[in-house]
């Protein structure tokens, strides 16, 4: 197995540095914290490259804030420094991964995404009878710290690396202590109950991190259950078959497996059913011949539609902000059997 040193002096060249400066700011130019740094860009990314070379880096506090899309999640920011520090540490880590990800997990991943996760499903559903659908509970809170930072050192043999990885995992310890129930690892051992476990939902780290954790899972899937038919994304995975004993097969030793990650599935959502009954899956419901939006997305959209129209119209929103919006909703569901849906709802819009 290739091991890799000699990694951290790449992570602080300056100008990956400053390459991980312009992919923080993307999209965020005129957010204050971007437009404060960018101001004195230079004295910033400088004074970021010696803390990393001094080791003398601290990640910043965390703003956090709750969205409901539908249900409630907790979101947790970094400060935009720290933004550039996770890009700058990815843009060098993530290939080492990427290369040893299986083709179908499809989640923050370039050339892959939610579209092309239900196109696959979708193939799946015309060429299999049955699906095993599952999701984990509380992801993002229970991911144990031990056992990702097990999975950095397995490949990175770079211990300057190392500690830049563990000291943005602690940065978040914390911050998910409220979304974690407990009551569903009654099983722990006394010392493993105890050991730093979450990731912030918002951090580049986070997403490319739990595919990190969970790729020993999908080869698990892949090799040993022998699965040819798998798909993932981030924690909700399908699994297809003709034979209906083979899916229940599986999914005993897929509860077995991810218990070792100190994971555990929704059970009672975690059922076998025919494929032509339509698979809910990423906001949509595929059928092997046509895909709906499911409604609750639909009736989401309308209520945020009338929001963003009522600030519109009360000049809290700019027109190039609120058109934004809309064609992002319209170019998400046109990977749908939409249309009529999208006239119903865009039909009364008037600016």
């Amino acid at each position: 197995m290739k091991t890799y040193k000699q990694l951290y002096e790449k992570v602080c060249d300056f100008e990956n540095i400053y390459l991980a400066y312009r992919k923080a700011r993307k999209g965020k130019r005129y957010r204050m914290q971007t437009a404060q740094f960018e101001r004195i860009q230079d004295d910033e990314l400088l004074a970021l490259q010696e803390e990393l070379q001094e080791k003398s880096y601290k990640p910043g506090a965390y703003h956090s804030f709750f969205i409901h899309d539908p249900k409630k999640r907790l979101i947790s920011a970094a400060p935009f420094r720290d933004r550039v520090v996770h890009h700058a540490l990815c843009s060098v880590i993530e290939p080492i991964w990427e290369a040893r990800f299986i083709h179908d997990s499809y989640a923050n991943r370039v050339g892959k995404g939610t579209h092309r996760a239900l196109d696959r499903a979708q193939k799946f559903s015309r060429k299999y009878k049955y699906v095993l659908q599952c999701d984990v509970r509380q992801f993002f809170p229970s991911i144990d710290h031990e056992i990702l930072l097990n999975e950095f050192s397995r490949l990175i043999k770079d211990k300057d690396v190392l500690w830049l990885c563990e000291s943005i995992l602690k940065s978040g310890d914390g911050v998910l202590a409220d979304e974690y129930d407990m009551k569903y690892f009654e099983d722990d051992t006394l010392f493993a109950v105890n050991r730093p476990r979450g990731l912030p939902i918002g951090n580049l780290t986070s997403q490319f991190w739990a595919n990190v954790y969970m790729n020993g899972f999908d080869h698990f899937v892949k090799r040993e259950l022998k699965c040819p038919a798998y798909i993932r994304y981030v924690d909700d995975f399908l699994l297809f078959s003709n034979d209906k004993k083979q899916l229940a097969v599986w999914r005993a030793g897929i509860i077995e497996e991810t218990a070792k990650l100190r994971l555990t599935l929704h059970e009672d959502c975690a059922q076998i059913f025919p494929v032509s009954t339509g698979i809910p899956f990423l906001g949509f419901r595929v059928y092997p011949d046509h895909r709906l939006l499911k409604t609750r997305k639909a009736i989401h959209f309308r209520r945020k539609l009338k929001r963003l129209l009522s600030d519109y119209s009360n000049r809290l929103l700019l027109f190039p902000q609120l058109n934004q919006s809309i064609q992002g909703w319209v170019n998400h569901v046109r990977f749908g059997d939409t249309w009529g849906l999208r006239r119903s709802i865009l039909a009364g819009v008037k600016l």
